[in-house]
């Protein structure tokens, strides 16, 4: 409740988007950052641990524990567990999940604000060939595992990065501002080898200082690491073309009941069009 309080303040009232023109600044974001990358952060570990019930079971903690916050929140798992069956889609990331199919007129509705898919993509050739696909929307939150992977194998054709506003992406926000349109942002195209021309897109939140790509080009593995969020909660968006994939049964069950559900990474979301049925 106090933080839903805080969002209301910060964007329903005139004091609060001045203070939110203030947060916003690259600047103060940078200093957030720093002060997160540094000793002292870490005595802000514990309590976190404490506050989203996270479990260290299956993370590598170094011997002489994590040096700053921010380590601790990329904290990489031992092993990525994930389905590799071909066949078989997979979730980049832990989240939660909600699905959109995308309308012939390249828009699509994400939490009660409408986005045009033209300028999230900044791209008018590339929204055209994903008009009548899905929008496989994960929302992470700060308890949630911040690294993410690729879907399956592919190439990596081409990766663009657009500057933009950081915003919160509570849904109270979303009902004010296109948070999406004016988000920091970063998508990689790949040409899969199993599921067709995908777009995978990260988009940061308010005070997340930085989205932490690693540089990969060309050829690339399912189960690879794309890179990771540093602290704050984030956004992943999946696009996929028309008649490349179905939902997983279960999953799509729960989708029609659920305007998003919890998802894990490496979980089967969905299975290739005429490729067979998830076991």
């Amino acid at each position: 409740m106090r933080e839903d309080y805080s969002v209301r303040f910060l964007y329903g009232t005139a004091a609060g988007r001045a203070l939110l023109k203030l947060l916003t600044r690259p600047v103060v974001s940078d200093i957030g950052g720093k002060f997160l990358d540094s000793p002292p952060s870490r005595l802000l570990i514990p309590g976190f641990i404490k506050k989203n019930n996270i479990s260290l079971e299956g993370i590598e903690v170094p011997a002489r524990g994590f040096y700053s916050f921010n380590e601790f929140f990329k904290r990489r798992k031992k092993a990525v567990k994930f389905d590799k069956n071909q066949n078989h889609f997979i979730n980049p990331c832990d989240g939660y999940l909600s699905v959109v199919e995308l309308r012939e007129d390249s828009s699509f509705k994400i939490k009660n604000s409408r986005y045009n898919l033209v300028s999230l993509l900044k791209d008018n050739v590339l929204a055209k060939e994903f008009a009548g696909g899905y929008a496989l929307i994960y929302r992470l939150t700060p308890k949630h595992y911040h690294r993410y992977i690729f879907s399956d194998d592919g190439v990596v054709v081409r990766t663009k990065r657009i500057e933009g506003i950081l915003h919160c992406v509570r849904p109270v926000a979303l009902s004010v501002y296109p948070v999406f349109s004016e988000n920091t942002r970063e998508y990689a195209v790949v040409n899969t080898d199993n599921f067709g021309k995908i777009i995978q897109m990260e988009i940061g939140a308010l005070m997340v200082g930085k989205i932490s790509n690693h540089k990969l080009k060309g050829r690339i593995a399912k189960g690879l690491e794309k890179g990771c969020f540093e602290f704050g909660g984030s956004t992943i968006v999946v696009f996929v073309k028309k008649d490349e994939i179905e939902f997983n049964p279960y999953i799509l069950k729960k989708l029609r009941k659920y305007a998003e559900i919890s998802v894990t990474l490496g979980e089967v979301v969905a299975v290739k069009k005429n490729g067979g049925k998830v076991e």
